[in-house]
């Protein structure tokens, strides 16, 4: 980018998206237990890389806001700059009324910087667009990819029940099968 430099909270920490995936990565390769399709996974490490992830996201989204403050600012001193010109244009044409000439230099000088100004505006926002939306979309796609490993994880959980024509009371079947979704 054009110099800008982004404030960095924790220079020797993992980000956010980075913690996701050690997850991810935690259950992706957890262990068998024996004679099952489970896996065992260390709660408490998953929860403390989860929580830690989570807390990230403020430091992530303050540096956003961060990049579209300078952006503002910018704008805004850009602005000024283009108005400071315009009235040194407005004042000097004022002053040499008879040379027309010199008058339109100035005009052009002063909105050439204009124009100049609001493209470099434009040019960073959508960096701070584009910035925003990448880290949005990171975020995106390892939430995306953390539910379905959990969800493959529940469908793994799941008791069978046995097939409905079977010889089976069903209130002995409903007491002796516990859904954790009722």
């Amino acid at each position: 980018m054009s110099g800008i430099d982004i404030p960095d909270s924790h220079p020797d920490q993992p980000d956010a998206e980075t913690l996701l995936r050690r997850v991810v990565e935690i259950i992706t390769n957890a262990k068998s237990l024996p004679l099952s399709t489970s896996v065992r996974i260390e709660k408490d490490e998953v929860l403390e890389l989860l929580e830690e992830a989570v807390a990230r996201f403020p430091d992530e989204l303050r540096e956003a806001r961060w990049l579209l403050k300078e952006r503002q600012e910018f704008l805004d001193k850009v602005q000024r700059e283009g108005d400071d010109i315009l009235e040194a244009a407005r004042a000097r044409a004022e002053r040499m009324v008879q040379r027309t000439e010199i008058v339109r230099q100035a005009q052009h000088t002063a909105q050439i910087t204009v124009e100049r100004a609001q493209e470099e505006a434009r040019r960073l926002r959508h960096e701070a667009e584009d910035y925003c939306d990448q880290k949005l979309g990171a975020f995106e796609s390892v939430l995306d990819r953390t539910i379905k490993t959990v969800q493959a994880g529940r469908d793994k959980l799941r008791v069978s029940l046995p097939p409905a024509d079977a010889d089976v009371d069903d209130d002995r079947l409903r007491d002796s099968f516990f859904d954790q979704d009722s």
